[in-house]
């Protein structure tokens, strides 16, 4: 205490605090003997853990450098799907390969509600929960407001965690209905993945007051770019037009002009507004249903990019050159006036020729949408050329009814407009990091890291039977772009292409700009697309500060201090999101398909595991053909090639091998669907 100069008395209990907090946060331990360590100097190491179905975890590290560390079931001591812990490093490997590892303590908890089955039993009742990934029964007592029957899918508050000796308690909050009822999948798994739906009176209250025209003094302080000619170009049932284009031919190239809604100008840092977007961290997209960010007096009004109207925004003007090369830029703040609000679909049609009504309608936008194509494909190419992996896989959007029933599965590819779009955001997006780097400015970066070797191990395995090898300890994209070139065209392309992005890592947001893989760009954030987004909406406001001279000493030590805690935040909102979306369209896949059991389908293998066979059907089905009704012969499955082989006929099944299937059973409620060989 003497040499920290820490002064009895009310130093003494304000020094105190502080240690508790840092305990509380992980950064410091409490040895037995009441003394403190550095967790780096014990040997233990901090991050998130993901459970696996099978009751192991696999914990990722904060320190990036730092390879994942395998848990087993028995030594996970109370630890939950996605909680942030302490784990204690082993000596020994797993398999030889990850260090093997033991939960010392949670840091912090992820769930506090979770949705599950109540299961009444002679003695005791649980909710066991939906998510596989949580492995824990809860066990609650008898409510004696809620009326419960055995099998209600319902709500559960957990009130005491677990341990290494006994499981999670909770209390029901609310029955969600009995299987079958309609509505429930959908209320299932807003609350399973503990998303925000209706927004509090003083947030709603907040957006109705910032939803004002642009001011007559707001449009004297920017540069008017109301007689640019310019389009948005989203879905046909987008609402929330985050993103405008404009372009035009230079002597040697081109000027590219993208567009950003200035959702910072209405959403005001440390507002009610501002915190209940960042708790939510993003949009969520449930097929017919959106969960906005932003109310939707912002997401689908002021802020958004409607057609024929003034529009404040952030504006990035691009010279290019004739290879694509941005030569010079230009970042400010504009107000606009929209003149179209296009649809890809249209677009696609008007590049293709063959709709002359489209043709006529848009003559004057014409020549602009060819010039754009003829851009985006130099841009496209040159990203290319250094490295960038395009994974073109076919979409599925899932048609619903007035009633959310699923009426048709529509396979989607992109064309023309969906490209345009895509390749000129990446490159407003590079360009806006790039400037924020040398800057030096504290803003949050897009990164997606190498894949560990670990992966490319697993990778290596499977891609060995195709004759193809990750060659290397340290790839770069080039090595994975050279593998999708080799299987272009060919049968197997869709699966060793799910194999090769599934093998990478999943990108996040971090203070540092440390790359981004997949696009082979060293400089990447997200800035395109704030009112769905909340890292976008960082960068507007750094951006902001910047272009307004108000980016000073204070300011920027006081983003510095929050950044890293607020990427971690986006990314594992971001990563609720996408599993949410993922789930309720596999629900209705399944929901869709139960009308066609019985029916016969040609499919492709897409996985082969021990216990059978994952097939995909041509509107992107997937299901299993599991091994146990294959009955001509006994398979054995060999791990080093992945394939299923008959011991006495011969017979071979292998990724990428085309059968014919039957449906036989479908699971709505799991999202399971079954086939059997015919």
């Amino acid at each position: 205490m003497q040499a920290l100069e820490v002064v009895p008395g009310e130093d003494e209990v304000k020094f105190s605090k502080e240690l508790g907090q840092l305990e509380k946060q992980g950064e410091i331990v409490k040895t037995r003997k009441n003394k403190y360590g550095l967790p780096e100097m014990m040997n233990l190491v901090k991050g998130v853990i993901n459970i696996s179905q099978r009751g192991y975890g696999i914990l990722k590290p904060d320190d990036i450098n730092e390879p994942e560390i395998f848990v087993f079931g028995k030594n996970l001591n109370g630890a939950m799907h996605h909680d942030r812990v302490m784990v204690r490093r082993q000596e020994k490997a797993f398999d030889g390969e990850r260090p093997e590892g033991e939960v010392i303590r949670a840091i912090k908890r992820a769930n506090t509600q979770l949705v599950g089955t109540f299961d009444r039993g002679r003695h005791s009742f649980q909710v066991i929960p939906d998510d596989a990934r949580q492995i824990y029964p809860i066990n609650v007592k008898p409510s004696n407001k809620l009326k419960v029957k055995n099998g209600d899918k319902v709500l559960v508050s957990i009130t005491a965690y677990p341990d290494k000796n006994k499981y999670p308690e909770g209390r029901i909050v609310e029955v969600l209905g009995r299987k079958g009822q309609p509505g429930l999948d959908l209320q299932v798994v807003i609350r399973k993945h503990g998303l925000r739906t209706g927004f509090p009176e003083s947030v709603l209250a907040e957006a109705k007051e910032a939803a004002v025209p642009v001011p007559a003094e707001e449009k004297e302080r920017r540069r008017d770019l109301t007689g640019v000619r310019m389009v948005t170009m989203d879905g046909a049932d987008a609402k929330d037009l985050d993103d405008a284009v404009s372009i035009s031919r230079k002597k040697d190239g081109y000027q590219l002009g993208v567009h950003i809604a200035d959702v910072s100008h209405y959403v005001k840092e440390k507002s009610k507004l501002d915190k209940e977007a960042f708790a939510r961290g993003t949009s969520v997209y449930l097929i017919d249903k959106v969960l906005p960010m932003l109310p939707p007096e912002l997401s689908n009004d002021i802020c958004s990019l409607n057609a024929g109207v003034e529009r404040l925004a952030l504006s990035c003007i691009m010279e290019l050159d004739s290879r694509g090369n941005v030569i010079d830029y230009d970042l400010f703040k504009s107000v606009l006036n929209i003149d179209e609000r296009m649809t890809y679909e249209d677009v696609n049609k008007i590049l293709a020729g063959s709709d002359q009504s489209l043709l006529k309608r848009y003559d004057y936008l014409v020549d602009d949408f060819k010039t754009m194509k003829e851009l985006a494909d130099i841009l496209r190419a040159r990203r290319t050329e250094r490295g960038a992996l395009d994974f073109d896989f076919p979409e599925a959007k899932v048609i619903v009814d007035e009633k959310s029933f699923p009426i048709e599965i529509k396979r989607i590819d992109r064309g023309p407009g969906e490209k345009i779009i895509e390749d000129f955001m990446i490159c407003a997006n590079e360009v806006v990091a790039e400037h924020m780097y040398w800057a030096q400015m504290p803003v949050l970066y897009r990164v997606h890291q190498k894949p560990d070797e670990n992966a490319l191990d697993k990778l290596n395995q499977v891609l060995g039977v195709f004759g193809l090898k990750v060659r290397g300890k340290s790839v770069d994209p080039k090595t994975y772009q050279k593998i999708l070139m080799q299987i272009k065209g060919k049968p197997e392309e869709p699966m060793i292409a799910m194999m090769l992005l599934r093998s990478m890592k999943h990108a996040s947001y971090m203070p540092e700009a440390l790359g981004h893989f997949g696009l082979a760009s060293k400089y990447y954030c997200h800035f395109t697309s704030p009112i769905r987004r909340y890292p976008d909406l960082i960068v507007h406001r750094v951006l902001s500060d910047l272009l307004n001279g108000t980016m000073n000493a204070n300011r920027r030590s006081k983003l510095e201090k929050g950044m890293a805690a607020a990427g971690e935040h986006c990314s594992m909102q971001e990563i609720k999101a996408e599993e949410a979306e993922r789930e309720l369209s596999d629900i209705k896949k399944a929901q869709y398909m139960e009308k066609f059991v019985g029916d016969e389908f040609i499919a492709r293998i897409v996985s082969v595991q021990p216990y059978g066979m994952f097939i995909q059907l041509d509107n992107t089905v997937e299901g299993l053909i599991h091994v146990s009704s294959i009955i001509d012969d006994y398979y054995e499955f060999n791990e080093r090639n992945h394939t299923l082989t008959g011991r006495h006929s011969g017979r071979k099944f292998a990724i990428g091998g085309e059968v014919r299937v039957q449906l036989v059973r479908v699971d709505t409620d799991e999202a399971k669907i079954d086939f059997e060989l015919i």
